[in-house]
């Protein structure tokens, strides 16, 4: 098995492709060993490697935060070894199924926007999906829509897009010229 590894915009993230599916719909997002738990075999084997304090699945990718430490010509042959180990076994990424649809819809059920601006916050979901969210899985991370209001559109930003130094420059001179083309009612964008 041979895994592909690609810098990403955050120095601190590095994106891995192990040439296969990763997850097959949705995103999961593991800001410490705590939260991958049970849910996940695979990123808590990546959580086992020191000096890690994220990991995030995507389609076909999996992107990896270390903290301030340790450099990544350390980290980067545990975290390979982790992730070809799991793919040779055959365990499932995540233990149930049901924890990523119970994650997306989480995501939905903390939005907010006023009901007079469906169309709105329509458009603007549709603008995330087929124009923003594919460019930014391209460099390992995702962006979600939590929310509308007064003209600001609420975002938030997960894998290689949290906290990585560029994420301001993509939210205010790329997704928000892009929201504010497209929707009037846009005035600025922000990340929570």
């Amino acid at each position: 098995m041979f895994i592909q590894t690609e810098a990403t915009p955050n120095p601190a993230t590095l994106k891995f492709l192990p040439g296969k599916v990763v997850l097959e719909e949705g995103t999961a997002d593991f800001r410490d060993a705590a939260t991958a738990g049970d849910a996940s075999p695979l990123a808590a084997k990546i959580f086992a490697v020191r000096g890690v304090s994220g990991v995030f699945f995507g389609y076909d990718f999996v992107t990896v935060t270390k903290t301030d430490a340790p450099e990544w010509q350390h980290l980067k042959p545990a975290i390979l070894g982790a992730i070809m180990e799991h793919f040779m076994s055959g365990a499932p990424v995540m233990a149930n199924v049901t924890d990523i649809a119970d994650n997306a819809q989480r995501e939905t059920e903390g939005e907010f926007f006023d009901s007079a601006d469906t169309e709105i916050v329509d458009t603007i979901k549709e603008l995330l999906e087929t124009r923003v969210r594919p460019a930014v899985a391209q460099d390992g991370g995702d962006i979600t829509f939590r929310g509308f209001e007064n003209g600001t559109v609420f975002l938030h930003m997960k894998g290689a897009c949290s906290g990585c130094p560029s994420s301001t420059a993509t939210l205010k001179h790329g997704i928000q010229n892009l929201l504010k083309h497209f929707v009037p009612e846009v005035q600025q964008v922000e990340a929570i």
